[in-house]
């Protein structure tokens, strides 16, 4: 059976002609993905105007800032691997940033966590840019080269201050800490196991660089556009992939942690350590900086994005991961991508969200936990709580509470846990204590101890 997201074609190709035709763009490839599938796709307008050729879902388009979310994810992999940790500081890993100019402390408040969420209050781009003169450097260690050149211009963990810079630095950390080129890295740790054949960093391989789109300047006084700039606009770790409609449902299906190559990139832990909102970046609470995503909040759902971009190409991606909706809008002009991407995105939720819920058996009670489900009494506090065993977790709940529902992760001990992220006990020790008899007796729970209430016998 067909996802119910897939079944919205007709909508899906009048909101993307719409959009293209409104905002006098040369074209749009979009696609829809739903779980693990990408569920529909297409396009509207032209990849390139000379030729004729056609926007399409395997047309190449410079995602530009989207990279960003791919040198996150190796950077993660290397924390997970233990061979950093995010709040180390980045002149650990180049000392030659023990050279930039720190006036709210020392450098080593440029951590890996802060700029990884741009929080690190480092300077947005590279010393000596000009955006007009399409004048950018894009290789660290020429930059590194100038540190006393890179500063940090507001205090950090202060306020959100979008890097490039910042995440030229973290692609050259991977480098020096994997022992291979950056470029290599995302290539053999992502691109390869998800089998993202179209995307690639510059220069494009003869066999799929036919494929790829033209960029055009934006448009002024006159629907005749002009190309963008090519020679000059080379990016990295910040900004440098190329990808298609096809290659990017593969990721967007990969953050769902039950898609493609899962195995192979990060765990689901991570993956919702990635995408959950660190600090909000604007008074009305509907934005939000995440590790490597930011979150946006619209109609109270919270679309985890990244938009991108480029000399003559803007992108976005989004996706709901309570929903495993998500939306991929690729412009080679300069049209808002990322509200494309949304609108799409917004249609394909609606569609799944209105759909039959499927029913499925759930999972059992592990044996060596059927005992620990049941009611607890913390009678310092007056309150009762449930252990229950809910979607294949052991999981806490409050009566009283409807919003406090702690899982537990279990630990290499018997009858001890740890309380999963999300929660004020989060990382926090549980731990089921037994009567002589082994019938469980409390359980001490982060701070406190609950007694375990036995029902009463009717004997």
């Amino acid at each position: 059976m067909g996802s119910p997201a897939g079944e919205l074609a007709a909508k899906y190709d009048a909101t993307t002609a719409s959009f293209v035709k409104e905002n006098r763009l040369p074209g749009a490839a979009v696609g829809v993905v739903h779980g693990n599938e990408l569920v529909w796709s297409g396009g509207a307008g032209f990849a390139d105007q000379a030729s004729g050729r056609p926007s399409e879902p395997k047309t190449l388009y410079r995602i530009a800032s989207i990279t960003k979310t791919f040198t996150a994810t190796t950077v993660m992999q290397l924390r997970d691997e233990g061979s950093l940790a995010l709040d180390d500081p980045a002149v650990t890993y180049v000392p030659e940033l023990a050279g930039a100019q720190s006036a709210f402390g020392p450098i080593e408040g440029v951590t890996i966590r802060r700029l990884l969420s741009h929080e690190s209050g480092l300077q947005s781009e590279p010393p000596d840019t000009n955006w007009s003169d399409v004048r950018y450097e894009w290789d660290p260690k020429r930059n590194l080269g100038r540190a006393a050149e890179i500063a940090t211009t507001v205090p950090p963990n202060s306020q959100w201050k979008y890097s490039n810079l910042g995440y030229q630095l973290l692609g050259e950390i991977v480098a020096r800490v994997s022992g291979a080129s950056y470029t290599k890295v995302v290539r053999d740790r992502i691109l390869r196991p998800l089998k993202m054949t179209g995307t690639s960093f510059d220069p494009l391989s003869a066999r799929i660089r036919p494929r790829s789109a033209t960029g055009y300047e934006p448009r002024f006084l006159s629907d005749e556009l002009d190309l963008a700039p090519e020679g000059a606009s080379i990016f990295g770790a910040e900004g440098g992939l190329w990808s298609c409609v096809d290659d990017l449902a593969l990721w967007l299906s990969c953050q769902f942690g039950d898609g493609a190559g899962k195995a192979a990139i990060l765990s689901k832990t991570t993956l919702e350590e990635m995408h959950r909102p660190r600090y909000l970046a604007n008074d009305a609470w509907t934005r939000a900086w995440a590790i490597g995503w930011y979150a946006t909040r619209r109609e109270d759902v919270t679309w985890v994005m990244h938009s991108g971009g480029h000399y003559g190409f803007i992108t976005g991606v989004c996706f709901d991961s309570a929903k495993k909706v998500g939306a991929i809008a690729l412009v080679n002009g300069m049209g808002n991508a990322p509200e494309l991407a949304m609108q799409l995105g917004t249609l394909a939720r609606e569609a799944v969200r209105e759909a039959a819920p499927a029913i499925e058996i759930p999972a059992p009670v592990p044996n060596e936990w059927r005992a620990l489900p049941g009611l607890y009494l913390g009678a310092h506090f007056g309150t009762v709580v449930q252990l229950e065993w809910r979607d294949g977790k052991l999981t806490f709940v409050d009566p009283a509470d409807p919003t406090w529902t702690p899982t537990l992760a279990p630990t290499d001990e018997p009858d001890v846990f740890t309380v999963e992220p999300g929660y004020r006990e989060s990382g926090e020790l549980v731990r089921f204590e037994r009567a002589a008899d082994g019938r469980v007796a409390s359980v001490f729970l982060a701070v406190a101890s609950m007694q375990r209430l036995e029902p009463v016998s009717g004997e």
